[in-house]
This record gives structure tokens, sequence and C-alpha cells, in this order.
């Protein structure tokens, strides 16, 4: 099978020469015989290094996915002080990736189905840890997973309407109304529960989310069943059964 390293001669500059096709004239200019003259190879090339046109767009989303991650890492925040505003500095990272690369991010939004990538892997890393640095605060209304998806969809979700949209109607308040309904979605007001919330939820969300993968106190055996009662609790099902 071939490699998929685009580091590597060839493929790197096969996989660069369609992405410039494919945001100076769309998908349709990314043929095979236009990639591989871009490229300097020939078309048979591109099958012995890709196998088909569809692997040659897993790693345009491949390609596409690292240029994001290290725009998303040149912001991201190790210690925040307030996860909240990382969760927004987050999503407009998303967003304006999307709104200012529209063909390299419909291929990429297309190819999420995988996630086969390992920079789409480290990107869903970073998410998943802004969502649980959420939880760990007391922010989290809802559970973590609930969260990601929401944040992933409301991020897709916007771009997909912005390009769908006119350019002369398009208004920059959807993006910020948008982003400002997702905060309000997954986040709480205060990260102290409100009188009309008690209850072990939101306790047991932030406890679960603080809780270290190996506390080397609990066994392999408790530390699954804390698991399983904090999981419970956190969504709602009430007090554990035994």
């Amino acid at each position: 099978m071939p490699t998929r390293d685009t580091t590597d001669g060839p493929r790197r500059r096969i996989v660069e020469a369609a992405v410039e096709l494919l945001e100076s004239g769309g998908p349709d200019a990314m043929s095979t015989r236009a990639v591989a003259a871009a490229a300097g190879v020939q078309p048979p090339a591109i099958y012995r290094l890709f196998g088909d046109k569809d692997g040659l767009l897993e790693a345009v989303a491949e390609h596409g996915y690292a240029q994001f991650l290290e725009s998303k890492r040149a912001r991201l925040d190790p210690d925040p002080e307030d996860p909240v505003e990382e969760l927004r500095r987050g999503w407009d990272t998303v967003v304006e990736f999307g709104v200012s690369r529209p063909e390299l991010f419909a291929v990429m939004s297309r190819a999420t189905g995988s996630e086969s990538g390992a920079a789409h892997r480290a990107g869903l890393e970073i998410l998943h840890g802004r969502v649980r640095r959420l939880a760990a605060a007391g922010w989290l209304r809802v559970d973590e997973e609930l969260a990601a998806q929401v944040i992933r969809a409301t991020g897709l979700g916007v771009v997909a309407t912005w390009h769908a949209t006119p350019a002369e109607r398009r208004d920059p308040a959807l993006l910020t109304t948008l982003r400002e309904s997702m905060v309000a979605a997954v986040t709480r007001a205060e990260p102290a529960v409100p009188a009309a919330e008690s209850g072990p939820a939101p306790a047991a969300r932030a406890l679960r989310a603080a809780l270290p993968d190996d506390s080397g106190v609990l066994s392999d055996a408790e530390q699954r069943l804390l698991a399983e009662w904090l999981t419970r609790l956190a969504d709602g099902g009430g007090t554990p059964r035994s």
C-alpha cells in the first residue's frame, strides 16, 4: 500500500498541486491529468501513490488538517484562565479557516467520517481538551461528548451557511450570533450550580472531568465502576443502582 507521508518528494508535490488547483478553480479543476501536469509527474504516478482520486482527496484533506492544526496550535493557550473564552477562540479559529478557504474546508469536512488522519485526530484532541477543562471548572451544562458534537456541528454549519448565502447578503453577525448560541447551549452562566439546577449532575460532570486516568488509589475495576456511576449521575439518571 502506498505511503501516506506527504513530505515524501513526488507525493508532496502532487498534494500541494491538487490543493492549489482546488482552491483556484474548485473541484472540477482538480482532474487527475491537471494535477499530474501541475506537479510535473505522469498521471500513473497518482494512481501508484494514492490508489485513485478518492485516495488523493483523502491526502488533500489530511494536508488541510495539518495546515489548520498549525494555525490552531499557534493560538493554543496551554493554561487558559477562562475556559469559556478559550472555547470562543477555538470556535472562531475553525470558522475563520472555513470562511477563508471554502474549497479545502469542504473537502476536509467530507473526509471527517474516516477520522483516519493524524492531524485530524490531533485537532479533535484539542477540542476534547477544551471541553474537558470546561467540565472540570464546572462550566459545562451538558455531557462532554454532546458538547463536542454541538461545537463541531455549529462550526461546520455556520461555514456552510455562509458560503451558501450570496456575497451581498452575508452578515458577519451570523458568525458571532451562532457562536454565542453555541456557548449558551453547552455552558452555564456561572460555574456554580444555580438553584434551578440543583442535584448531583453538574457536580458529577465536574468530578468525572477532574479525575485522573490512573488515581493510584482505586483499582481498575473500581475506577470503571466509579466512571459508570458518575456518567449515570451526570446524565441525570439519579442515584446509581447497586
